[in-house]
């Protein structure tokens, strides 16, 4: 396998890799690496779950999402979603369950997610970065769904942890 980097960004690599088969051929493929992420499910008493109103430039519109931020070099999975959860939320939290984790697009790229529940909330201090332009909202559990079913929420990374929480 060949592998030749074509642009390094902030927080992303684009490179452009040989694959060799077994049988003698090859391929081609342009693959993004990204660190990775942490997504947290945080629900407080009332069974209300934090959702984040948060503008998304790629697709240019403002969507549902959870919250959820990048791995730090060398930062374990769940030290992110608890400098996360803070940060974009306000909240911290007593008590958290391993979803396990998601490839977000494996066609094209090596970002993992790792997925959490968070509960027994505490009030944190929101630290939001100069990029992040997002509110938080605290949404009935059920509601959640709902806009899952009905289209409100489409973020992909969102509607999996949504899922993991009814299996």
């Amino acid at each position: 396998m060949t592998n030749k980097l074509i642009h390094k960004g902030r927080l992303i690599e684009l490179h452009h890799e040989r694959v060799d088969f077994p049988d003698g051929g090859h391929t081609y493929f342009d693959i993004v690496k990204h660190p990775g992420g942490a997504v947290i499910a945080a629900i407080n008493q009332q069974n209300q779950i934090c959702l984040l109103r948060q503008w998304r430039h790629a697709i240019g519109k403002t969507i549902w999402e959870l919250p959820a931020g990048c791995l730090e070099p060398g930062e374990p999975p769940l030290e992110t979603a608890k400098r996360e959860l803070e940060e974009e939320a306000g909240v911290k939290a007593e008590q958290w369950r391993d979803l396990g984790y998601i490839s977000s697009s494996p066609g094209f790229s090596n970002e993992l997610l790792y997925l959490f529940e968070a509960r027994d909330l505490k009030k944190g201090t929101v630290k939001l970065d100069d990029a992040e332009q997002l509110e938080a909202h605290w949404v009935p559990l059920d509601k959640a769904y709902e806009m899952c079913d009905n289209g409100d929420i489409i973020d992909a990374k969102t509607l999996a942890v949504l899922l993991k929480l009814k299996i």
